[in-house]
Formats: structure tokens, C-alpha cells, sequence
């Protein structure tokens, strides 16, 4: 007796559904990967930017605080200050810290040209941190 047996529809041929799991299993490993990979992926300069929506900065007499007003006169803590002679008084006033920050506050109306150029004496003269103190937007009413 003969055994015969019942061929299936497939037999021999390749199939021709596609088979969704390992698709999906890879795709899942890749948006991990993806998820994981993409913040290490950003360059640039670390800047501490102002935050305009906070708390106000207190500002007591052991901060120095540098002020550009309207006229391009730079101010530390109330004394005028010609911009060829910052570095050497700020190195001064400095000396003797262990904390060297400055907050810095400048009139809307300064050209950003002359805000770098005073940012660039601040970093000549050796201060590690610089604040920029802002003001709250006014309401929209």
C-alpha cells in the first residue's frame, strides 16, 4: 500500500505573505536606538541663556553688577567705568574672590555690537560666569 500524501498549497514554493514580526521587532530596535542617540547629537556652544518668565535675581552688595545704559556709559555697581579701562578694574575688584560672576544689564537700545564688545572685556579679564539680568515682558492686554 502505497502511502500518499496530501500535498499543501505551499509545498516546495516560497511563501508569499511577509512575515511582520521581525519587521516590527527591528523597527522598535531602531527608534531606541534613535531615541537614545538623537540628544547626544546636538552641537554646539553651551550658553546660559536669560529666562525672561522667572523669579527676580537678588542683587545684594557682594554681587557685582555690570550696567550699560542708554548713552553706551558702562557702570559697575554705581561707578562709571570707560570701556579701555574695564578689564584692569574688574581683574581688581576679582582679585580676592573665590565666586567670579558678574550680571550684566544692558539698555534695550545698545547696539548688540557694543554688548559683545564689553562681554569680550569681561571674559579678557578673567570672570567664569556672566549673568544677564532681564526684566518680565509687559502684558498684552
Amino acid at each position: 500500500m502505497r502511502y500518499s500524501r496530501k500535498r499543501s498549497f505551499t509545498d516546495g514554493r516560497p511563501m508569499a505573505e511577509i512575515n511582520v514580526t521581525p519587521l516590527v521587532d527591528v523597527v522598535l530596535v531602531l527608534l531606541i536606538i534613535f531615541m537614545v542617540t538623537a540628544p547626544m547629537l546636538q552641537m554646539g556652544i553651551d550658553v546660559n541663556l536669560p529666562k525672561v518668565k522667572s523669579r527676580s535675581v537678588d542683587v545684594n552688595e557682594e554681587k557685582v553688577v555690570l550696567t550699560i545704559d542708554g548713552a553706551k556709559e558702562i557702570f559697575v555697581n554705581k561707578t562709571k567705568i570707560p570701556l579701555t579701562e574695564l578689564g584692569p578694574r574688574l581683574e581688581g575688584v576679582f582679585a580676592n574672590r573665590l565666586d567670579r560672576e558678574l550680571y550684566m544689564r544692558a539698555d534695550r537700545a545698545i547696539p548688540y555690537g557694543f554688548v559683545v564688545e564689553v562681554m569680550a572685556e569681561v571674559r579678557k579679564a578673567g570672570i567664569d560666569k556672566l549673568g544677564m539680568i532681564t526684566e518680565p515682558p509687559e502684558e498684552v492686554k
